[in-house]
């Protein structure tokens, strides 16, 4: 299945475009590839992925959450939730009546919302931020959400308690208004939502008062999520069942965190190998050394050859982070880097010296300038 494009490239526009920006946009590329004139033959689904692009950006809390998570964020959203409370009678208004309801019966589903059946309710978002020992250890952790939950009183039927909805008139209970108009491409059905319902197929005359006959209430909540280990920045994790309530107690959508791993003082992580830079002295590059090093599970040995040239990589086998719902653990990569000293008294001199004498190596002596007096009598 091809990849998803940015919905910002499939209208056209830039990510701070406005709402009119984005109305024009897609009045612009729907009048061309609108099956009802498109001559095109993917018009259809360049038209299905300009409408979906639409819906989610002309809501401002869809658009909010594509923003934040791309179009992971949008998984938690039925078609229904995606396309409610878009207006296409608005957009087509004056454009020889083109067939709104081919753009619901495109995505699999009718104009209205039959009759205010159960819908499964959308996912919520969080975030998460964790310390690199924690990911390699997981961890739990206590995070706060906000959803909406059934109504205690009407228990989702937005009416208050004793009365009944009344079947919508306009509509006889369907939910849908169909209006036949005459084109120049001949006659054309137009489905949409009935409006003195909102597609629901009923009035409620008596609403709930503690829900304001919404049906559902906002709730504030404690949720502990459990962090594997050898989870990654970045990584999603879906908590089922605690996201909001459906319309017409439809079920609950879930709650997807995100997680966020600090950078860390020492190590740098790619998958599950660290990498880490350790500074050794001439002697020790040049004699060889057994060092202790950092690692993510505490410290461990790591033997310096003799001869060790700056830049060297070590490899620890099994030192890195534990690789998720497995056994097995990545590698720490030790680069060790030589340190030159910057300062030497006399003995440290001669020696060096020596060494180089026996070596065979020729040191050409500097002889201090002016300005290095100058700079000497400064600093002292």
């Amino acid at each position: 299945m091809p990849e998803k494009r940015d919905y910002y490239d499939v209208l056209g526009v830039e990510k701070g475009a406005d709402k009119k920006e984005i109305k024009k946009a897609y009045r612009k590329l729907a009048m061309k590839y609108h099956p009802d004139v498109s001559e095109d033959e993917e018009g259809s689904e360049k038209f299905k992925e300009i409408s979906e692009a639409y819906a989610v950006l002309s809501d401002e809390e869809k658009r909010s959450t594509y923003d934040q998570f791309g179009h992971a964020g949008m998984n938690g959203f039925s078609n229904e939730d995606i396309f409610r409370n878009v207006n296409f009678d608005d957009i087509f208004q004056g454009f020889g009546g083109f067939d709104v309801g081919n753009i619901f019966e495109m995505f699999g589903f009718g104009g209205g919302r039959g009759q205010g059946g159960p819908q499964r309710g959308s996912d919520i978002y969080g975030e998460v931020e964790i310390s690199l020992e924690e990911a390699a250890s997981g961890i739990e952790r206590d995070i706060n959400i906000k959803h909406d939950v059934s109504c205690p009183i009407c228990h989702g039927s937005k009416s208050e308690p004793g009365s009944s909805p009344e079947t919508c008139q306009t509509c006889g209970g369907t939910g849908q208004v169909k209006q036949v108009t005459n084109t120049i491409l001949g006659q054309m059905m137009n489905v949409r939502p009935c409006r003195e319902c909102n597609g629901e197929g009923k009035i409620i005359t008596d609403p709930c008062k503690e829900c304001n006959g919404k049906g559902k209430i906002k709730e504030n909540k404690t949720i502990n999520i459990k962090i594997p280990r050898g989870v990654e920045s970045g990584s999603r994790l879906r908590v089922p069942g605690e996201g909001n309530v459906g319309d017409a107690n439809g079920g609950y959508g879930d709650l997807i965190v995100l997680i966020n791993i600090k950078q860390h003082k020492y190590f740098e992580r790619e998958g599950a190998n660290l990498y880490y830079e350790q500074q050794i002295s001439f002697v020790q590059a040049s004699l060889g050394d057994n060092i202790d090093i950092p690692t993510i599970d505490g410290e461990a040995k790591l033997k310096i050859p003799a001869g060790t040239q700056s830049g060297t990589v070590f490899r620890l086998r099994g030192q890195g982070m534990p690789l998720m719902r497995r056994e097995s653990k990545g590698n720490l990569y030790v680069t060790v880097n030589v340190v030159v000293p910057q300062k030497l008294n006399d003995q440290q001199k001669k020696l060096l010296e020596e060494f180089a004498e026996i070596s065979g190596e020729e040191i050409q002596k500097y002889e201090k300038g002016f300005f290095d007096k100058v700079k000497e009598a400064i600093n002292h």
